[in-house]
């Protein structure tokens, strides 16, 4: 306990409550319209036609076919939600219009709409259609066998150079170390179940699952019954934009590899909402030694747990994991992991990103003289705006947090010179965790000595 004063936070023990943000105002008053029903239905119907536009304009193969099989699942998807706000209108206690019934219909649109797609591409690929998989996949295949037979995941610049100039693009694995591990199954045996996103999505499940799982339980030791059911709602509501939503969905079926990293982020997120940096740590740890993308996440997870005096214990998983996936292939070829993982994507590499989605970076960067440069300085400029924020009033909440973090990646997401619209699922992702987070930690310090971090500090 400190002697400071309280954070202000969305509810309090005792007394009166502070007032609401505006902007949490609308989205709970939409979000809870009809028991969340007519935000579910223009979801999933929306969702239908995402996909059907994809399948008939999309230039990328697994894109067109993800589409066919999506839309056929967010159609069938929006005709059951539709059956559930008549349900609801004619009784409103309706248990088909419920949180799990709701619940239910979510799984099952994932299933259709992302594991069926990926099932369908992968046994495909297997049978021998070459346009079933982004080309990050086969990336990270092929980094997984180099991992076995040469201790590296990465080929040196020389390696690279010596490929196929139409190859060289495959050659880097932009990558984390960890990464590699999803390519173990392909180097072993070359069967459907061995592609990269089959170990992707199982990956993803279970690090959403234990988020579920993480959230849920701390509210029902601390809340009362009708927080209980908001917290479940908004948990829904969570899930369903990590899983159904068309980004995450159709990332999922053909490439894949950023969906673990978001789950072990929210995961990461999950457990500081209950109080338990030390795990916390470990999972965004987790999710650094896979991509890049967890860092600044786990940056901002820093300052929460400097503000609770749990520094130690978090940085020791969330930096000390990623730096002991670092270590062995700075030791074998130091060369060429600093040829993948800083030249490349800092466009120094022997070919340059493929990546250039309409941002607003991108634009400059391609249609202003010095345009690289605008977007840099823009960029850098963002990053001190937030840096000063974390500085002047560090998070003191996970849900401050996921919202620091969403900002944040949504302003790089833009500002930067080359990107992908796929990224957009992290911060998207992360807005709708928030509110479940908060429920399920209300006054942002009730979990501070909890039994769950008493056994966390052990």
């Amino acid at each position: 306990m400190t002697s400071r004063p309280a954070p202000r936070s969305s509810s309090a023990p005792s007394g009166q409550r502070p007032p609401v943000p505006r902007a949490r105002r609308i989205w709970q008053t939409i979000d809870g319209a009809a028991g969340g029903l007519p935000l579910d239905l223009g979801l999933y119907a929306a969702s239908a036609a995402f996909a059907g536009i994809t399948a008939a304009t999309s230039t990328l193969p697994p894109h067109r076919a993800w589409g066919a099989v999506a839309g056929i699942g967010y159609l069938v998807a929006a005709l059951l939600a539709a059956g559930q706000l008549l349900a609801r209108r004619r009784r409103p206690d309706s248990p088909l219009a419920g949180t799990t019934a709701r619940s239910a219909i979510t799984a099952l649109t994932w299933t259709t709409t992302a594991l069926l797609p990926l099932a369908w591409q992968s046994a495909q690929r297997s049978a021998g259609r070459t346009d079933r998989a982004q080309e990050e996949v086969v990336v990270v295949e092929h980094s997984g066998a180099r991992l076995i037979h040469d201790g590296t995941p990465y080929l040196g610049h020389d390696a690279i150079a010596a490929l196929p100039p139409g190859e060289q693009l495959l050659g880097y694995t932009p990558y984390q170390p960890g990464m590699a591990l999803f390519g173990l199954p392909r180097a072993a045996l070359d069967t459907w179940w061995t592609d990269a996103r089959v170990w992707f999505a199982l990956a993803t499940a279970l690090a959403l699952a234990l988020a579920v799982r993480t959230l849920r339980d701390n509210t029902g030791r601390h809340a009362a019954a009708g927080n209980r059911t908001r917290t479940d709602a908004a948990l829904l509501r969570a899930v369903q934009a990590a899983t159904v939503l068309p980004v995450c969905a159709l990332t999922l079926a053909t490439g894949g590899d950023d969906l673990p990293v978001l789950a072990l982020c929210l995961l990461a997120l999950a457990l500081a909402a209950t109080g338990r940096p030390g795990r916390a740590g470990l999972a965004v740890g987790l999710a650094g030694a896979l991509k890049l993308f967890a860092w600044p996440i786990a940056l901002v997870l820093l300052f929460w747990a400097v503000a609770r005096r749990a520094g130690g214990r978090y940085a020791a998983g969330a930096f000390g994991l990623p730096a002991a996936a670092l270590l062995p292939a700075l030791l074998v070829d130091r060369d060429a992991l600093v040829e993948n993982v800083l030249r490349f994507p800092l466009g120094q590499g022997l070919v340059t990103s493929p990546a250039a989605s309409p941002f607003p970076g991108h634009l400059i960067a391609t249609g202003l003289p010095a345009g690289r440069t605008v977007a840099t300085v823009l960029l850098v400029a963002a990053g001190l705006a937030i840096a000063v924020r974390l500085l002047r009033r560090p998070p003191r909440t996970a849900a401050t947090s996921a919202l620091i973090c969403a900002y944040g990646l949504l302003a790089a997401i833009a500002l930067m010179p080359a990107t992908r619209f796929g990224y957009l699922l992290y911060p998207l992702a992360l807005l709708v965790w928030a509110p479940a987070l908060r429920l399920a930690a209300p006054d942002g310090s009730s979990s501070a000595d909890s039994p769950a971090r008493a056994a966390d500090r052990a």
